[in-house]
This record gives structure tokens, C-alpha cells and sequence, in this order.
């Protein structure tokens, strides 16, 4: 189960970035960075949902706790990810990370963040598990 939830972290992470290059390439131009940061945090969970439907009967998370533990696993490891992205490789100041995640200023990351771990518990529960 580890594995499997390891690999569609990484399918996960993958659609992010694409999910993210895209959001920049596109969107940004028509409303600003900020909302199309606030915007992507919403189709990002969207795509996190797509992936956790497609893949949760493979992954093998029969119960709630094996279900959180996934999640778990996906939390930890996107924010490490994010957190080396953006200071390696775009050079993110930490008050520009953490500023992601303040939704006093406009940061809705941690309610991504959030999604993201319950994504597996949810999926189970729609699907009837």
C-alpha cells in the first residue's frame, strides 16, 4: 500500500506542476497571479480528486486509518515538495511560502494542503467503502 500510495503521490505531483506551468502560461495574464494562484488551489483539488477516484482501489486503503495514513503520506510529502520547488528552484522567499498558506493574505494553499490529506477518506466514502 505504501508503495502504490507513493507512486500516485508522485502522479500527483507531476499534474501539479503541469497543473501549475498551465495556471501561469494562462490564466495569469487574464486575472493576476494572485487569483490565479487562489483559482488553482480550487482546480488543483479537483485534479487531486480525479487522480485519488482513479487510483484509490488500486492503492489498497481499505480502512479509515489506512485512509488518513495515505493522506498523511501525501500531506508530508507535497509539502516538502512544494517547499524544495519554491526555494530551489524559483528561489520563493519564506515569507512568499508561508504567505501561501495565510488566507489573511489571500494564501489558500492550507486549505489545498488540507484537501489533499482528507482526499483518500473522501474518495472511500463516495465510493461506498
Amino acid at each position: 500500500m505504501i508503495l502504490r500510495a507513493t507512486l500516485i503521490w508522485l502522479t500527483i505531483a507531476v499534474a501539479e506542476v503541469v497543473h501549475g506551468y498551465l495556471r501561469v502560461k494562462y490564466l495569469n495574464r487574464h486575472v493576476g497571479d494572485r487569483r490565479a494562484r487562489q483559482i488553482g488551489v480550487f482546480t488543483g483539488s479537483a485534479l487531486i480528486f480525479g487522480i485519488a477516484w482513479w487510483s484509490s482501489l488500486w492503492i489498497g486503503a481499505g480502512t479509515r486509518s489506512q485512509q488518513l495514513f495515505v493522506g498523511l503520506l501525501w500531506l508530508v510529502a507535497m509539502l516538502g515538495f512544494d517547499v524544495v520547488f519554491g526555494r530551489l528552484i524559483f528561489r520563493a522567499s519564506w515569507e512568499r511560502i508561508l504567505g501561501e498558506f495565510d488566507p489573511r493574505r489571500g494564501g489558500l494553499l492550507g486549505f489545498g494542503m488540507a484537501f489533499l490529506f482528507f482526499a483518500p477518506l473522501l474518495v472511500a466514502k463516495l465510493r461506498g467503502h
